[in-house]
């Protein structure tokens, strides 16, 4: 059995169904890496049955799917094909008449693999039995890929033994065997639990037997129980029978009595009616009494009340009339009071007379005093903020002046050290050019010199200007606080005579009233 070729189609990088013939024992599969070449012996593992990812350098059966790539979309399911000559007839079995077989696998991306076998669907056990003893299969020695020589150095015993009986074409016999025990094993499983259920259905079938038997003996038992039931109702019957022709004639004696009865109660009936007749006549003489007995009693009642009520009208008006003169008294008693205080009030506004002129010329004062603190507060809030900002312009040229003499600080011993290290160098080397540059540099030294004397001198009629300055607001600051204790002051002035003028004025003292009779309630 040789094999033909191979149909790829979406198995990893055979996008496009591809067919590789080979047609002959010999052929050879050549390229760069990278090109393909282990996908082909891939291919003829998986279709094999290898259920092992990992030999198919991937992680899941899924990867062997065409999965895109930047110019092509992903595939949903990829399918390999082998084809086999067996026309040496090298298989035996159901297949062994094809002088070729097709085996194909195909594999979805939900993880559904479905193999075919000339067509027809079939099992993967259907297809590791047709190569059992072939030498070929997923992991048989007929394959030999990178590494694989070492592999078979490297084996250890067991496993050189499985590519030994597989070489031998022993395996399917072994497999036979497995299976054959496996089955035997199973069919002792089946053989233990049917003895099981067997024992069960034993003690089923004696506990069944020996309901039976308790149900027989019911079945007697209640044969029995009819019967003396029935026995039982029988000599029932005939006591009842007996007691009810007793009772029957004890009826019938009751019945003439009952009749006896009803005889002496229709004579009793008609004497109640003519005895009812004689009442209600009596009964209407008494509601006419009666009916007289109500409408003078109500009478009666009507006269009571009326002579009641008169008592208590007059209880009412004696006790207003008592009221009346203890508030005639108090009246006259508040007259009297008011009377006094009046006159009290009167003299008092007379006194006060003179104390409300001075008042009122003190707030007129207090009023024109505090408008003039006002104002004077005012233009020393503008003195102050002028002085701030004058004091602030000194205080900025100050600052300039210092970074200005720091400057020239630095600059003088910037030359002064370039100067000495040039009077160091003319030591050293002498001549006219250096002596020149020497004195041009000790000039530019004494400029500098006279220009920070001048800035020194400037600095300090700064600092004396500007410590005039502070003591100048010093001043004004005692002063503006004077004023605001004064404006203070005045206004608390202020405020307790209008109080006090408020208080005077007060409806319910006496002084408005008089006022207003006086002609002075306008007047300031």
């Amino acid at each position: 059995m040789r094999l033909k070729c191979i149909r790829l189609a979406g198995f990893k990088s055979f996008v496009d169904p591809t067919t590789v013939n080979f047609p002959s024992n010999m052929a050879a599969v050549v390229g760069p890496n990278g090109c393909g070449k282990s996908n082909i012996i891939d291919a003829v593992r998986w279709v094999m049955g290898e259920s092992s990812a990992k030999n198919l350098r991937g992680e899941s059966m899924t990867d062997v799917i065409f999965n895109g790539s930047t110019s092509r979309k992903p595939v949903s399911q990829a399918s390999i094909e082998l084809v086999f000559d067996n026309s040496d007839n090298s298989l035996v079995g159901e297949y062994a008449a094809y002088a070729e077989i097709s085996i194909r696998r195909k594999v979805t991306r939900d993880g559904q693999n479905t193999y075919y076998l000339n067509g027809t669907k079939c099992r993967r056990r259907d297809i590791t039995d047709i190569f059992l003893g072939t030498g070929l299969g997923p992991r048989s020695y007929s394959i030999i890929e990178q590494g694989m020589i070492s592999k078979l150095i490297e084996a250890k015993p067991e496993e050189l033994r499985n590519f030994i009986e597989e070489a031998a074409g022993i395996s399917k016999y072994k497999e036979r065997r497995r299976e054959t025990e496996s089955r035997i094993r199973r069919t002792q499983e089946n053989l233990a639990r049917l003895t099981d259920l067997r024992e069960e259905l034993e003690r089923q079938i004696e506990r069944l037997h020996r309901q039976a038997q308790a149900a027989e003996k019911y079945r007697e038992y209640k044969a029995e129980e009819r019967q003396l039931k029935a026995r039982l109702a029988a000599l029932r019957w005939r006591d009842l029978d007996d007691r009810v022709r007793q009772r029957e004639t004890v009826i019938g004696d009751q019945e003439v009595a009952f009749e006896a009865l009803v005889a002496e109660q229709r004579n009793a009936d008609a004497s109640i009616e003519r005895l009812r007749d004689g009442h209600h006549e009596l009964s209407e003489r008494f509601n006419q009494v009666q009916g007289r007995f109500y409408s003078v009693a109500g009478d009666i009642a009507r006269v009571e009340q009326s002579i009641q009520h008169g008592q208590q009208r007059l209880r009412q008006l004696q006790d207003d009339l008592k009221e009346a003169e203890r508030s005639r008294l108090e009246t006259e008693s508040h007259l009297g009071h008011d009377r006094t205080l009046l006159a009290t009030l009167g003299e008092e506004l007379a006194m006060l007379e003179p104390e409300q002129e001075l008042t009122l010329a003190a707030a007129e004062e207090a009023a024109a005093t505090l408008e003039e603190a006002e104002l004077g507060m005012h233009g020393w809030q503008e003195q102050w903020d002028g002085f701030n900002t004058r004091s602030a312009e000194p205080r900025r040229q100050a600052e300039v002046q210092q970074a200005r003499l720091a400057q020239l600080e630095s600059s003088l011993e910037r030359l002064a050290e370039r100067q000495r290290k040039l009077g160091e160098e003319g030591e050293q080397l002498g001549g006219d050019t250096q002596d020149t540059e020497t004195s041009d540099l000790g000039e530019q030294v004494a400029s500098s010199e006279l220009l920070l004397e001048e800035l020194h001198l400037q600095e300090q009629q700064a600092v004396e200007r500007l410590e005039g300055l502070r003591e100048q607001l010093q001043q004004t600051s005692q002063a503006q606080q004077q004023q605001q204790g004064d404006l203070q002051r005045l206004g608390g002035r202020l405020a307790s005579l209008e109080a006090l003028q408020q208080a005077a004025l007060e409806p319910g003292v006496g002084a408005a009233d008089w006022l207003r009779a006086q002609g002075l309630e306008q007047r300031p």
